[in-house]
């Protein structure tokens, strides 16, 4: 019986296909998350704040526009946390009032 050789190969062939971390490894799997997180606030900004049809000229501008738009998803984040609704720290729509507290 043979032992399997296994050959190294420079990650600057292609560096998609050959990562420094394994595609089998938890450590994958966590760095994997952190990017479907960031595809998230990405997709956010392209259709909720509208980046994806602009008429933005300028990477100053753009910059600044994105800049602002992040903030505000931050703002609105910190803003359900004191109002103590966790659940929707995510949410970009208005917050529905809670029971008992309608005008």
């Amino acid at each position: 019986m043979h032992a399997m050789k296994s050959e190294r190969v420079s990650l600057e062939i292609d560096r998609r296909i050959f990562t420094p971390v394994s595609r089998s490894s938890y450590a994958w799997e966590r760095e994997y998350k952190k990017r479907t997180a960031v595809e998230r606030v990405n997709s956010r900004l392209d259709v909720s704040f509208g980046f994806e049809k602009h008429f933005i000229r300028g990477r100053n501008k753009m910059e600044i526009r994105v800049g602002l738009a992040l903030c505000v998803m931050l703002s609105m984040a910190v803003g359900r946390i004191k109002e103590q609704r966790k659940e929707l720290m995510r949410s970009l729509v208005k917050s529905p009032v809670p029971l008992g507290k309608a005008a």
